[in-house]
């Protein structure tokens, strides 16, 4: 089942990704996440001060099928910075640990704490 150009959770998500500059898809919430990918990517954002809105896709069918659709990428969490999507766990994970996610968000102007990164890469060193 996919959902179509146009569906309800497709305009959905679409809203949602042009509303916030920092995006979250995710199984619960960032304080009650419910899968270790949610956690990691969410506890990374967190950790790094990242102000983010979390969509929690347990919550309706349409709108976890229709994020994998809208990207075209199988699996959740997902995370979107200024409307573009950046990636799963696997990839925010490793953005973190080689400084990637610091250069998107600079280029997008979006605040986060650098102390905090360098902790996350001295820890993972």
């Amino acid at each position: 089942m996919t959902a179509a150009a146009g569906s309800p959770a497709i305009e959905q998500i679409k809203q949602t990704v042009q509303e916030n500059d920092v995006v979250l898809f995710m199984k619960g919430t960032k304080n009650f996440p419910q899968c270790g990918f949610s956690s990691r990517v969410a506890q990374i954002l967190n950790f790094m001060e990242v102000e983010f809105a979390d969509v929690n896709v347990l919550e309706d069918d349409a709108l976890r099928q229709g994020v994998k659709d809208f990207t075209q990428w199988p699996t959740i969490p997902q995370l979107y910075v200024k409307g573009e999507f950046v990636g799963g766990c696997d990839i925010i994970t490793e953005m973190t640990l080689n400084g990637e996610l610091d250069q998107v968000l600079e280029e997008k102007a979006v605040s986060f704490n650098k102390a905090a990164v360098e902790k996350i890469r001295e820890q993972n060193a």
